[in-house]
């Protein structure tokens, strides 16, 4: 069975994204969030995305109108009724997350999938919460979802051979390269960047560099496009917070505990660029 509609629930950074990734690939896009000041933030995002691909010239004004035309935005959870696809990108949070995922199962049909675009939680203990287990899988896209290729399909211990499939077979028409891993606290690639990260923040707490130096070592020294405090500013240090903590929990090992500098900017509100402030300030 081909996805021909997709669902997107979370029109923040992740979700918008998704949302203008499907309509771009001509996939009809319905995106939900609690309020409407929330879903017209994240139509302008994609509005001022696609204005900067035109000046680019990668895009035309006819492809912007027809990529608009094809996402539909709503607070009402019924809207999702008719999609082949639920993708669940709400905060890294597990009770929010389930909370979703069970209010949405009520409406969508027997044949749809449901994918979390979760970047650590388990995807076997979400599934487990379902009423369609099978039908359950890890859709986990990267930020800048339009610029990012890569995909992880995580597959829970439930997940049949048909929806990691047809999952796929998305990924790809989206002009995405997925890849598949099991399920496991953080996947591929956030459990090797994350702890990266987390060790940035711990060589910064112990006045071993600043931060301009750190990113510009990690940059100039192994070629990263980014420095890993500019990195964590750009994920949200909550977020990173939230994996650092999934990882300490799931592996019971404390070389993944979260650098308490971590821990302290996130209490100080510190979040990174949503915030204007992390380890760099924004205006």
């Amino acid at each position: 069975m081909t996805i021909k509609k997709v669902g997107i629930i979370g029109a923040g950074t992740m979700g918008n994204g998704i949302a203008q990734t499907c309509a771009m690939s001509g996939f009809a896009a319905v995106m939900l969030d609690i309020n409407e000041a929330a879903l017209q933030k994240g139509l302008a995002t994609i509005t001022n995305s696609l204005d900067r691909l035109i000046k680019k010239e990668k895009i035309s004004e006819e492809q912007k109108s027809a990529a608009l035309a094809l996402i539909k935005t709503t607070t009402g959870m019924a809207d999702m009724s008719g999609v082949d696809i639920v993708i669940e990108a709400a905060t890294e949070n597990e009770g929010l997350k389930l909370k979703i995922i069970k209010d949405v199962e009520r409406v969508i049909g027997p044949n749809a999938l449901i994918a979390s675009n979760t970047s650590s939680i388990s995807i076997t203990h979400m599934a487990a919460a379902t009423a369609r287990p099978d039908k359950f899988i890890g859709l986990h896209f990267f930020n800048p979802v339009p610029v990012m290729t890569l995909v992880e399909i995580i597959r829970g211990l439930q997940t049949s051979d048909e929806t990691h499939a047809r999952v796929e077979a998305l990924a790809q028409a989206l002009g995405k390269y997925p890849i598949t891993v099991k399920n496991n606290p953080g996947f591929v690639v956030n459990r090797i960047l994350c702890p990266m990260i987390n060790e940035a923040i711990f060589v910064l707490s112990e006045g071993l560099a600043t931060a301009e130096a750190i990113d510009e070592g990690m940059k100039l020294g192994c070629n990263h496009p980014i420095g890993p405090l500019a990195l964590a500013d750009m994920v949200g240090l909550d977020t990173l917070l939230a994996v650092m903590q999934v990882f300490y929990e799931g592996f019971d090992d404390s070389k993944y505990r979260p650098a308490p500098l971590l821990k302290e900017m996130v209490g100080a509100g510190y979040l990174g660029r949503k915030s204007g402030r992390g380890f760099y300030i924004y205006s």
